[in-house]
């Protein structure tokens, strides 16, 4: 089941982009023979301004079909990355092709786009800034494939 982070905006090079490459990479190598992977990112850009409704039309289209779709929004569910390997892995069993990650604007996701998700994740009652989030969830895709792997990665 490849896993594409589908995000709002252009990520420049810095600190944030090299973690997400990291642990993206290590997602791959590690979740290759679980089934899992590859993980990457799918940035788009509103370049005209039209707000949440604009930056979901891209989003939309920056879907794979028949993806499982997971939103990243400050009110969602709060699992542990126990259960958010269980998630994908049940997910991979059932035979979904593709898991894809929203993360929205600087406005959050739009309802309409944010109701279609299988799955709306939280990392916290805060906000967190867009890079901060993308590389968090990097991290999670990655300690989600070293947890159904059985690596030490996951100390719990």
């Amino acid at each position: 089941m490849k896993l594409t982070i589908c995000a709002v905006g252009r990520l420049r090079k810095g600190p944030e982009a090299d973690l997400i490459d990291d642990y993206l990479t290590r997602a791959t190598r590690t979740g290759r023979a679980l089934g899992l992977g590859p993980a990457s990112v799918s940035e788009v850009d509103d370049r005209k301004g039209g707000g949440m409704a604009a930056e979901a039309a891209l989003l939309d289209r920056a879907l794979p079909a028949r993806a499982r779709v997971v939103a990243l929004d400050e009110r969602g569910s709060m699992i542990s990355s126990p259960d958010f390997a269980s998630t994908l892995a049940d997910w991979r069993d059932d035979g979904a092709q593709d898991a894809a990650f929203l993360i929205g604007g600087a406005d959050g996701l739009d309802p309409t786009l944010r109701a279609r998700a299988d799955l709306t994740l939280s990392f916290g009652r805060m906000v967190w800034p867009h890079m901060l989030a993308r590389v968090m969830l990097a991290e999670q895709l990655y300690r989600a494939t070293t947890i159904l792997a059985g690596s030490p990665y996951h100390r719990a």
